[in-house]
């Protein structure tokens, strides 16, 4: 790609997102999936996980704090499944797909051809590493106009039609029309310090794996888990 059509490539990009990056090395850094730098590698260029690992913990306060200010009657185990609901990998890759974020993907050959640019996981990675992106270009406030704009707006609509949905009693509900074995969860991974947990989890049913769902906590990986298999089913 030549310089012309790179630079004109980030410039319809931030028309996309109403954001002009001061450095806009940082938003092609976070459109760059680690395959296309692992096949460019003489080039020495910079892929969006680091980014991505930044906007995923800037997108959870500020989830939370819209959460706790917009919905001032629902409790917290409520506002943990509401959250959760809306930083799960299917709502972040729909976000994206608004902003068409997986035609400006810079994506290796191999991701090219199995449709990475569909890819939920790829496309989740990216809106957050954009996150990470605005933050480190700007500030905490040009962040939250940002996800309001391209996320929290949708569930606010969203809400205010569909009362909130437990996820988990909504799958158990679901499974128990066919069948009377019950879902089973199953906790994949625990780390990080006490004061930062992260929880893997995997839904199943009948050795059927559903769904699976990461958390700060293991009720929020749970109702994460069971969004996405509510999404497969």
């Amino acid at each position: 790609m030549n310089k012309e059509n790179k630079y004109s490539k980030i410039e319809s990009f931030e028309k996309k997102i109403h954001y002009s990056f001061q450095n806009k090395k940082l938003l092609k850094q976070a459109l760059t999936h680690s395959s296309f730098a692992n096949e460019n590698k003489k080039y020495h260029l910079g892929h969006n996980e680091r980014l991505e690992f930044l906007g995923d913990a800037i997108l959870e306060l500020i989830v939370s704090d819209y959460l706790y200010k917009e919905y001032t009657t629902l409790k917290e185990g409520d506002l943990t499944k509401l959250r959760a609901s809306i930083v799960c990998e299917p709502s972040l890759a729909e976000a994206a797909r608004r902003i068409d974020i997986g035609s400006y993907l810079y994506l290796g050959k191999g991701e090219e051809l199995t449709g990475g640019r569909e890819r939920d996981s790829i496309l989740c990675d990216a809106f957050e590493a954009i996150i990470g992106a605005v933050y480190v270009d700007s500030s905490i406030e040009k962040v939250q106009k940002y996800i309001y704009y391209h996320l929290l707006q949708y569930v606010k609509s969203e809400h205010d039609h569909h009362p909130f949905i437990d996820y988990k009693t909504s799958l158990q509900e679901w499974i128990q029309k066919s069948s009377t074995i019950p879902i089973e969860y199953e906790i994949l991974e625990e780390a990080g310090p006490d004061h930062n947990k992260r929880f893997l989890v995997q839904v199943r049913h009948q050795n059927q794996i559903l769904g699976f769902g990461r958390g700060r906590s293991k009720k929020e990986a749970e109702q994460k888990a069971a969004w996405e298999a509510m999404k497969n089913i």
